[in-house]
């Protein structure tokens, strides 16, 4: 293969499961050495593409070439096997739950053939870059989302591949790890040269590609560099306050779809309008509500992808009105407490899963309990739910004490599961019925509700449809709506969203919003979405089963600015090597975004002219050095870096 040719090249690709079209036609071309992005919702066709690639799944149509070799049969992908690395979607699905991380690295070694001496020199260096070398004897079913998923990348690549294919390597994995991940990645890409084809579900994540491909129904409806997408659909992206929100909301959202609300803040993408157009459409669409606080900036590529499946007819509105509301438990004008959590405690062995944990959550309030894979979250929802027994402590929801109130606990709470919330054989209306029963909903009551469930999550026409068989976005509504069924005060989301395309999450927080404002529920919810953070009211984060911090978000900002410094972006003509020279320089907070550098810096203004000149030495040309807002991913990874660092340093 010349260094010319493309690493993949795929044309006319079909692939059919049965009757349904999953991949119609695509065409893409991965030059050598870039890391490639498909982006997509659930059932897009990613994954078949990629498995195609990686030469495991055969297709239909079309043809699909690797290092200039013809995938067209089994044989013919056994050519190439041995230069590509695949890590699969799912956390550690490529692993085995009983071997340790040293025995799994062994494993894939040997399966590859690496040599001896060659695969523990390779071990080490990967484990150490990862992490994971303190871990060496840990069973891989012990560790967590994020530790599976950076052992998941070491075993996929031991044996050096020429080409990696990730799909979703990053869905449900905390920010530190996500960041981690991304950064060994960048530094073989610039160490080695490999190639990289990876699918998302975080948009976020799209600045770390050199080019992406937008997937839709099977097709591909934008191809380029994030910037070039971004600028196919021209308009304004505005940040404000506007009081009453829940009255601003539904005005803005008639003129402007993309509206959102952000914790305090209204969130609106004015397609096709400069700044000064978009300040005059929302003034116009808030008809005398002030909008204050006022910035306005670029679009980001979930807003631009977002517009163009609404172009392709894609909806962002659902029928929220619930005439039958429980109505909220305060009274006054100060809300009564929904949540509280008192030295909550549970111990397993020597371990603390949770540990004199205490926050609270007023009624009609969002609280977000954030926190690294493993660090107690699932645990304190657990307790507070009443399905765990704590080890000391205690918690209060919805008026009754979770120890002794048992069945009024339940008959007040809603709670979608992490692992498990629906009955993926039933269909969505038996499921429906199915919780209403469980509630105690008798058949007329079950009957409503359910119509008001498949109103609520855009269900219609699916309503006989297996639940398992439901795009992300959709399954996931329907378990909220399983959630709702009887009307609880007060609901517990456990990362709710993980997996959801963009659409299915904006609905997804749309009724989070309408829930608490309009109809006085409160809301416990965990994400690693970061951008998801940003929608709540209050945050609690967790570190090794502790509450860390617990402020609104714009105070866990405020904390980090003051600490540790503001973001600069650093745009750059060689990433890793800028992180490294930064890093080497005292920046420890350094990290890759795409083709910049993040990092916090206490004096601004010195470090604008200090930093070109430090990266020049270093071989590396500056662009440019812009000062950026602070991010809920920069405060979570500030401070969970913080304290594991910390960690580390205490015997």
């Amino acid at each position: 293969m010349s260094p010319s040719e493309p690493a993949i090249q795929v044309a006319g690709f079909t692939k059919r499961y049965g009757k349904r079209l999953a991949a119609d036609g695509l065409a893409l071309t991965v030059q050598r050495g870039e890391i490639y992005g498909l982006v997509g919702a659930d059932g897009a066709g990613k994954s078949s593409l990629m498995k195609a690639i990686a030469g495991v799944l055969s297709f239909d149509g079309g043809t699909v070439d690797v290092f200039g070799s013809r995938i067209d049969s089994a044989r013919a992908a056994e050519k190439v096997k041995d230069r590509i690395g695949f890590l699969p979607q799912g956390l550690g699905l490529n692993l085995y739950p009983d071997l340790s991380i040293d025995e799994n690295v062994d494993f894939f070694g040997r399966l590859r053939l690496v040599p001896g001496r060659e695969l523990a020199e390779r071990k080490r260096l990967l484990l150490e870059m990862t992490r994971l070398d303190a871990f060496r004897d840990r069973p891989m079913r012990q560790l967590s989302g994020g530790m599976k998923q950076k052992l998941g990348l070491v075993c996929t690549l031991i044996h050096e591949p020429d080409l990696v294919i990730l799909d979703e390597p990053t869905t449900g994995v905390d920010p530190v790890s996500r960041r981690d991940f991304w950064a060994i990645l960048g530094k073989l890409l610039e160490e080695k040269g490999i190639t990289a084809l990876v699918s998302t579900a975080y948009l976020d994540e799209a600045d770390r590609f050199h080019r992406v491909s937008l997937f839709h129904e099977g097709k591909v409806m934008g191809e380029g560099t994030p910037a070039e997408l971004v600028a196919r659909v021209p308009g304004t992206l505005a940040l404000f306050r506007a009081e009453p929100q829940a009255t601003a909301l539904p005005r803005l959202k008639a003129a402007f779809p993309q509206t959102e609300a952000m914790g305090s803040w209204l969130r609106v993408f004015a397609d096709g309008l400069d700044a000064a157009g978009a300040r005059a459409g929302i003034d116009a669409a808030l008809a005398g509500i002030p909008a204050t606080d006022w910035f306005a900036r670029e679009p980001e590529l979930e807003d631009v992808f977002v517009a163009m499946l609404r172009q392709r007819g894609a909806r962002l509105d659902t029928q929220l009105q619930d005439d039958d509301a429980p109505r909220p438990l305060a009274t006054s004008q100060t809300p009564a407490l929904a949540i509280e959590a008192r030295d909550l405690t549970r111990v397993f062995g020597d371990f603390r899963a949770a540990d004199a944990v205490n926050f609270s959550v007023p009624q009609g309030e969002i609280f977000g309990l954030l926190g690294a894979n493993g660090a107690g979250k699932t645990t304190v929802i657990k307790m507070l739910t009443g399905i765990l027994k704590p080890s000391s402590g205690s918690g209060r929801v919805a008026g009754a004490d979770m120890r002794s109130a048992g069945l009024a606990i339940k008959e007040r709470i809603g709670y979608m599961s992490q692992a498990f919330s629906l009955y993926h054989d039933l269909s969505v209306v038996e499921n429906i019925r199915l919780y209403a029963g469980i509630y105690g909903l008798d058949d007329r009551q079950g009957k409503r509700r359910a119509d008001w469930v498949i109103g609520m999550a855009g269900l219609a026409g699916f309503e006989n449809d297996a639940a398992g068989r439901l795009p992300m976005g959709l399954r996931q509504r329907l378990a909220l709506g399983c959630a709702l069924v009887h009307r609880p005060q007060v609901l517990f989301l456990d990362e709710p969203t993980s997996g959801v395309d963009p659409i299915g999450r904006r609905v997804f927080w749309d009724i989070l919003f309408h829930l608490s404002r309009n109809d006085g529920v409160a809301i416990l919810v965990t994400t690693h979405y970061m951008s998801e953070a940003e929608h709540c009211d209050h945050l609690a984060l967790m570190f090794a089963g502790k509450v860390v911090a617990d402020a609104s978000p714009e105070a866990m900002k405020a904390a980090v600015a003051r600490e540790a410094g503001q973001l600069l972006e650093l745009r750059v003509d060689r990433p890793a090597p800028a992180q490294a020279a930064l890093r080497a320089a005292g920046y420890a907070s350094a990290a890759l975004h795409g083709r910049a550098v993040h990092l916090l810096s206490k004096d601004v203004d010195g470090d604008r002219t200090r930093l070109p000149a430090l990266l020049a030495s270093a071989g590396v040309a500056v662009q440019s050095v812009v000062l950026r807002p602070l991010s809920m991913e920069d405060v979570f990874v500030q401070r969970v870096t913080a304290l594991e660092d910390a960690q580390r340093r205490t015997p």
